[in-house]
């Protein structure tokens, strides 16, 4: 077993969770596709080395992995929903254009952002995460 899978049968064990082989491929499809891959990118992934995993067990661990904050949804403009592996704070940069969407992160934002709305307080109201989408265009190079 590569250490890759073995830290995925340790992150669905910490969250207590049933260590299966659909689970362990879905995952491994997420953080071997990278850049955000739509659940049908996710299917066919998988499908290559397992054709026997059905199309609706893979909806079904996606939503089991969400649930268990192991990964997380994002959705575009055009309500594409896409799935990232990528738990730590961080916000995206989305290309309405490509529908790509890079990840951001940036210390000092966070800051500002994290220090801005503890002043302005929003009363009745608990903020959990603060995520930004950016939407712009990326540039050829």
């Amino acid at each position: 077993m590569n250490i890759k899978q073995e830290d995925i049968k340790h992150r669905l064990a910490e969250k207590g969770l049933k260590v299966t082989p659909q689970r362990i491929f879905v995952l491994d499809a997420i953080q071997s596709l990278g850049n955000h891959p739509t659940a049908d990118l996710i299917i066919s992934h998988v499908q290559k080395n397992h054709p026997n995993i059905a199309s609706g067990t893979v909806y079904r661990v996606l939503d089991v992995l969400v649930e268990n904050q192991l990964i997380k949804r994002v959705k575009t403009e055009r309500d594409v929903m896409r799935y990232d592996g990528i738990m730590e704070p961080h916000h995206h940069l989305y290309c309405a254009e490509s529908e790509t969407i890079r990840d951001y992160r940036d210390e000092e934002l966070d800051g500002i952002l994290a220090e801005y709305f503890e002043r302005k307080r929003i009363r009745g109201f608990n903020i959990e995460e603060i995520k930004l989408q950016i939407k712009g265009k990326f540039q050829k190079p």
